[in-house]
């Protein structure tokens, strides 16, 4: 839902960043790499218990998760970079509620599931309308230049962050906050399987 709002925030310094370490040789997938590696610090601290932190690797974690466009832009986008950045960014966003049930498996462990099963669903319905999207030949912008067709959401990477930055500041709150987030993340993901039913009807039925 902020994503939009936020690209127009800080795309301008990203990419500004991003052209600096272009020049210096960075490579796109290398920060992608890197934001990866930050954020399994991140899961891992939280996996010990250490949530403040935790905390700072998230965000630099997802400061990376953003330069790495920004590089690819002033450089080359590839179809592999894309690959590379959506494959991480799901690895991410499922080790921190892993991390969370295995630093307190006894409170965290059903709610960290259920979790998990909506960013799961969630994710697929994402993948799915993008490759609807690349099929009808749709593109869009407002969450940046992506590889893939973005849609947007009650829920996006923002709220994701904010939420994850919510626990690690509150972790006894991990359980209601998480099945919340939740049932928020599957409204979304069924929102957007209404918005593919619209957009992309059968040639059966409809």
């Amino acid at each position: 839902m902020l994503d939009g709002a936020m690209r127009k925030i800080i795309d301008p310094p990203l990419n500004r960043v991003g052209k600096w370490l272009a020049a210096m040789g960075v490579s796109a997938n290398s920060v992608t790499l890197a934001g990866l590696v930050l954020g399994l610090i991140a899961a891992l601290l939280i996996a010990l218990g250490n949530y403040s932190a935790a905390i700072v690797f998230v965000l630099l974690s997802r400061l990376a998760d953003g330069l790495d466009g920004a590089v690819a832009r002033a450089t080359q986008k590839t179809d592999f970079g894309g690959y590379l950045d959506i494959v991480a960014d799901f690895l991410f966003y499922g080790a921190i509620p892993l991390a969370f049930a295995i630093v307190n498996p006894e409170a965290n462990a059903l709610a960290a599931s259920v979790l998990l099963l909506s960013f799961y669903v969630n994710g697929a319905t994402f993948l799915g309308y993008s490759v609807l999207a690349e099929r009808n030949g749709l593109s869009t912008s407002d969450r940046g230049e992506k590889n893939l067709y973005f849609t947007d959401g009650l829920l996006e990477g923002t709220e994701t962050i904010a939420f994850f930055v919510v626990i690690c500041v509150w972790p006894g709150l991990f359980m209601p906050l998480a099945h919340i987030f939740a049932a928020a993340t599957f409204y979304t993901s069924i929102m957007r399987m209404l918005r593919a039913r619209r957009e992309f009807p059968t040639s059966i039925d409809d």
